[in-house]
């Protein structure tokens, strides 16, 4: 079955360029003009991933994006923009986004992108479990919900998925460029302080003993693993 695609965006030629380049690499694309339809569409039918432009009508895809992580936030968001400053990039990291190409860009680029995204999903997907449970903390990754003795956790988006990342390869060493590799995405802004940041984060949250870590475990000069 081909990869369903959601392209949101408000500009029709660069949205029918985009739609009749994936549907001739063999993908199924639905698209969507403004924010509205962007954001029902993206959290109430089934896609692999999402294409998002940043500036709407209706409604910022910041928001769009946000909206569709707490949803789903295993699904893969593109995000897309004429807009290039650094700020711009890492918002929309920090609200879940996967990637983030700028206009204007090459369609081979944004192929590459879209493949480079639905790729990670896939192999994740060999070890993905919509909910898990470690100690006394139970994730549900689907509904984007984390328990802690029975009460609520907040994460932010990109701390489940890097939870997420951790808990489907748990076992194994997890080097720094690889976590960003496999959540910021390739070619981000973000850098490998960044990742201890957001594990610092994790632990905080989630283990009984932040300082003594006894699930998202250091491996000195390698990175990090996950023994849950």
């Amino acid at each position: 079955m081909p990869s369903r695609i959601l392209i949101v965006e408000d500009e029709p030629a660069i949205r029918l360029a985009m739609a009749d380049r994936l549907k001739a690499e063999g993908y199924e694309v639905v698209t969507a003009a403004d924010a509205g339809d962007g954001q029902r569409l993206g959290t109430e039918e089934h896609f692999d991933l999402v294409i998002l432009d940043v500036m709407l009508p209706g409604g910022s895809g910041f928001d769009v994006c946000r909206e569709i992580k707490k949803k789903s936030a295993s699904l893969p968001v593109v995000m897309v923009t004429a807009r290039s400053e650094v700020v711009d990039r890492v918002l929309g990291l920090k609200l879940g986004a996967d990637d983030y190409v700028s206009k204007p860009f090459a369609m081979a680029e944004l192929l590459a992108r879209v493949e480079a995204r639905l790729r990670a999903a896939t192999s994740a997907g060999d070890g993905r479990r919509d909910a898990y449970r470690f100690g006394d903390v139970h994730v549900d990754f689907r509904k984007a919900e984390v328990t802690r003795e029975g009460r609520p956790v907040a994460l932010s988006a990109k701390e489940l998925q890097l939870l997420r990342y951790l808990v489907e390869h748990r076992g194994a060493v997890l080097g720094r460029d690889e976590l960003l590799d496999g959540v910021w995405g390739y070619d981000a802004m973000p850098v490998t302080r960044t990742v201890d940041v957001h594990v610092a984060e994790l632990r905080r949250k989630l283990e009984p003993n932040p300082k003594t870590p006894q699930y998202i475990v250091t491996v000195h000069g390698l990175g990090y693993k996950f023994v849950g």
